[in-house]
């Protein structure tokens, strides 16, 4: 048995227990995730997702945020679980990644080699979070995978109510977006995000993406009157890029959808813009990750927040094309 593997089986107990709920009969038509997510392995058949869990709340907590992500990725997998599939599929779960006390760049570097031996074994990883500090070590998992062939232009969308490019000398959850922008050349990379909110982002934060050559959209751009517009502004990123990670943060999210977040939006972007823009992106044959970050358990309303996000990534899941390009 590999390291890997070894590591994924001692997280196996950990995480089965989110995968609970009810069971109308066990033929296609009545399956639920619960009843056909299975442990992960080297030996997993190509072509699935694989769920990979993120608990750490270490970047938050250097962002000055309020802690509690760190129980995200259990929370995200008991909201999905019993949603009921449209049709049979496979799925894996290949555990948790802890980070350790203050381990966070530890952690990255873990989740970074997770995620590259799934990509690199055919599959399509979800991975939970966890504060936004997920998206370094994510990004590092898909740019040392094979998928990332030389020449091919990596597009991250993110639909957050934050730019997350703060220049801090500590990386946080503040800084994951400009540790990458330092891994890249402006030719190799496109980063947009979708639902930035002016009075959450300095003038100096603005000037940076301005000087990255960031895409942005506003909140105040992204209501259902203007879904017309932010479908196009998706589609032009689409056909600037070759290979799609995808990012959520769920704060992108009015406080009365997600109000279980580190800082909840006063504005925010509607779910059906979001919803709409994550199904464009499924659709893609483009998407070849997606994590979502910023669910914190301790701050939700009757699980409002990880059933939203769960149903985003039941949409993503089951809506995308097998393969990418």
């Amino acid at each position: 048995m590999s390291e890997f593997d070894r590591a994924v089986e001692s997280e196996v107990g950990a995480v089965a227990a989110s995968w609970t709920g009810r069971v109308d009969g066990t033929s296609g038509e009545y399956l639920r995730w619960h009843q056909v997510v299975e442990p992960y392995s080297a030996t997993a058949i190509p072509g699935a997702c694989v769920f990979v869990g993120f608990a750490s709340d270490e970047g938050v907590r250097r962002n000055r945020g309020r802690t509690g992500a760190v129980a995200g990725p259990g929370a995200l997998r008991g909201a999905l679980a019993s949603m009921a599939l449209p049709t049979p599929l496979r799925a894996y779960d290949a555990g948790d990644v802890i980070v350790t006390g203050t381990e966070l760049e530890a952690g990255q570097e873990a989740l970074a080699n997770t995620v590259s031996a799934i990509l690199d074994g055919g599959h399509f990883p979800i991975v939970l979070g966890g504060g936004h500090e997920i998206a370094y070590g994510t990004y590092l998992g898909l740019a040392r995978s094979e998928l990332r062939r030389p020449g091919a232009r990596l597009g991250i969308l993110n639909l957050d109510a934050h730019f997350d490019l703060r220049s801090d000398p500590v990386p946080s959850s503040g800084t994951p977006f400009r540790q990458i922008a330092e891994c890249e050349r402006a030719d190799t990379w496109q980063y947009a995000v979708i639902g930035i909110s002016q009075p959450s982002n300095t003038r100096a934060l603005f000037d940076t993406a301005d000087r990255l050559g960031v895409r942005y959209l506003l909140d105040d751009d992204c209501g259902t009157a203007n879904l017309a517009a932010v479908l196009k502004f998706v589609d032009d990123f689409l056909a600037a890029v070759d290979l799609v990670y995808l990012t959520i943060d769920l704060d992108v999210l009015p406080a009365a959808v997600a109000p279980g977040v580190s800082a909840p939006a006063a504005y925010g972007v509607p779910l059906e813009t979001v919803q709409a823009v994550t199904d464009r992106l499924a659709a893609s044959g483009k998407l070849a990750i997606c994590d979502v970050a910023e669910l914190n358990p301790s701050l939700d309303i009757d699980n409002r927040t990880a059933r939203t996000a769960a149903r985003l990534l039941h949409r993503i899941a089951t809506r995308r094309p097998a393969g990418i390009g």
